[in-house]
Formats: structure tokens, sequence, C-alpha cells
């Protein structure tokens, strides 16, 4: 079959919108008729030639939903009909991190940025008769695509899609840090530097777990009010004032117990290292460009301060537990997701969401399909 996808092809120049010629999935695979694509930062960083990829051509998209309409041998937890988020990080179950928990770790994580297919095939092919690989194992920037289903959780089919999306990856990931990795504290005092699809999340993430300081950080005045509607009981446009000593004014010069930093640069983690309170943690959400290989932080500062310094990648979550229980919440009216879609986009305008992503106009844009 035939299948409409945006497909990237060098750094730096516009995805390119194409029909794809699509095979039938194989062992353990389903087909899912994709209904929404959120708009990550991640994505975009390969765009940008910052987060290099294995191969090219590839289809972008790795924060997708829709509705699976064929499986092929093998797939018995998956039926067509089901509705679906994808999960840009497999989760095999069998390997020692999936067994004890931690399926963000799964092994079968080291394959998303290459292109093929876990049995080192692809799926895809364009005009030309190149093989066309997947980002994240789904390249879900197309109106079909042929997954594992290792990267599938199936979801209540009440939930609208354009929503259910975003769990796939920025609100999982957000929510997460705050909530799985960091242990946010009822009563403690809370720092999100960059407060778009991912930090907005982690304002949500540590209203839940009842801090009573949640302080929300950036250079885009939209997203600071925005920030408020989430939960940021104090703002502080980065672009105005300095982060660390207005963080001490608000917290009386203690600093604040957790801090997230969603950007990925080394000066902005300094920025959260630099306001966390002795005994405070600094928790790194994004992936930082390649060139950057070293932090400007202060060892004898780590541990006369006591601080913990750590990475989250997925919101350090078990996905196939944690899509299902945040679509709860939203259910429940306890978090938002509707009001994370600030535009929505067809294929053909992938390129202009993209540009308003970096122009700070969106909290989330999302790409819909018919």
């Amino acid at each position: 079959m035939k299948t409409q996808a945006a497909v990237f092809y060098e750094p730096n120049k516009p995805l390119v919108i194409e029909e794809l010629e699509m095979d039938e999935p194989k062992t353990g695979e389903v087909r899912v008729k994709m209904a929404a694509v959120g708009l990550c930062r991640s994505d975009h960083n390969v765009m940008v030639g910052t987060r290099p990829v294995g191969m090219t051509p590839m289809v972008m998209g790795h924060e997708g939903a829709g509705v699976v309409d064929a499986v092929g041998p093998g797939v018995t937890r998956i039926k067509p009909g089901d509705h679906v988020t994808l999960m840009f990080i497999p989760t095999c179950g069998r390997c020692h991190n999936c067994v004890s928990g931690r399926t963000h770790s799964c092994v079968l994580s080291v394959n998303i940025a290459k292109g093929p297919q876990l049995d080192g095939t692809y799926r895809l092919r364009n005009k030309a008769g190149q093989e066309v690989g997947q980002f994240c194992l789904l390249g879900a920037f197309s109106e079909y695509a042929i997954v594992n289903q290792d990267s599938v959780c199936v979801i209540d089919q009440s939930y609208p899609l354009n929503a259910a999306c975003l769990v796939g990856c920025g609100v999982v990931g957000g929510f997460g840090a705050a909530v799985n990795r960091a242990g946010v504290t009822p009563g403690s005092s809370v720092l999100a530097i960059g407060v778009g699809g991912v930090g907005m999340n982690v304002i949500q993430g540590a209203k839940m777990a009842g801090a009573s300081v949640i302080i929300a950080a950036d250079i885009v005045e939209q997203k600071l009010v925005w920030a408020k509607t989430f939960g940021a009981t104090h703002t502080i446009d980065a672009d105005q004032e300095n982060v660390v000593d207005r963080v001490m004014e608000i917290t009386g010069g203690a600093g604040v117990d957790f801090a997230f930093e969603a950007i990925s640069r080394p000066h902005t983690i300094a920025q959260a290292f630099d306001a966390t309170a002795r005994m405070g943690k600094i928790v790194v959400i994004g992936l930082t460009p390649s060139n950057f290989d070293s932090l400007p932080i202060s060892p004898l500062n780590l541990v006369l301060a006591q601080k913990t310094l750590m990475g989250t990648l997925y919101g350090t979550s078990n996905a196939l537990v944690d899509i299902p229980k945040i679509l709860r919440l939203y259910r429940r009216g306890q978090i938002k997701l509707d009001e994370l879609v600030t535009n929505t986009y067809t294929l053909d305008q992938i390129n202009q969401g993209y540009a308003d992503m970096v122009e700070g106009k969106n909290i989330r844009g999302v790409l819909v399909f018919d």
C-alpha cells in the first residue's frame, strides 16, 4: 500500500511530503492509521543536525496516536480497531531492565535512531526505490505506520486521540520526571526551566505531588502566562531577570528543593544547579546537542551542598502503566491535556508547525490526519 509521509533527507532542509510504498506488517508488527502526532523538539533536533541519526531518508515523528487497522503474525495482545498511543522507547518485557520495572531503559532503546525496524529491515521505500527509515522505530508523521507491538500501548477508545498522542512523549516525560524520577514531595519548592511541551508537564506533575512553590522560567512571555494556568505559583522572565537571583528571592535565599531543566543547554543546567537548595535534586530532561560535552558546575558545591544531579529518560516511567494512568487522571480532570494543544496542523503544514515551535508560539503543536 501507499502512504503520505513527512521525510527527512538532510539537515536544515524542510521535511519533504511525499508518497511512500509501505509493506505489510511482519511478525510481531501492527499497522496503525495515524490520527494525531505531537510536534516535539526531539524531531527538530534531528532536522537541524544537532542530533544525528543513523541514516537518511527517514520519516520523522514519535509522539503519536491512532487506530490499529492490521496486525502481523504472532500479535496477540493487539487487534484491529484498537486505539493506541505509540511509545518512542519499546518495551520488550523480557530484558533485565523491563522485568525490573525499568522499561524506560529497555535494551531495545539503542535502536530508536538507527532507521530500520528491530529485525534490521525496512517497511518503507520512496519513488526512487530508496529504503526509508522510521524515527524511534515509529515514523509517525505518516498516514499509516508499521510499528512493532513492543512500541504500542492500547488505550481506552473514549479518549480523544489528539490528546492521547501527547502522553506518548512530552506529558509522560515531564510528569514522570517530577513524580517518578525526582519524587517531588508535598510542601516542597520546584523550579522548571523551559516550560514548553515537557516543562509544562513538570509543573503538572509537581502540582499533583503537592509542591507548594512552583516556579516557571522561560524567555517567552506567553508561556509564562500559560504556566500559571497549569499550576505555576511564580514566573521568571529569563530574558529579563537573573534566574538564580530571582529564585533565591522567592525562596528566601534557600533555593528550591527540586529543579528541572527542559532546555538541555549547559548554561541552563548550571542555572538549575545553582538555584537548588542544599540536599536538593536537579533533573535534566531533554537531550543536549551532541556538540556539548561538559557542564559549568562546581564539583565542590556538588559535594558541600550534597546536591543530586540526575538525568531522566521517558520520565523514568513504565509507559505501559503510566500512559493509561495519566489518561485516567485526564478523564477525572486532574491533569490538563487539551489545553496543551495550542495549534493543529495538516501534514502539508508540518514545516510551518515547526517554525511556530521555534518562535515559541506553541506549548504543543499537533499534526492531525483526517
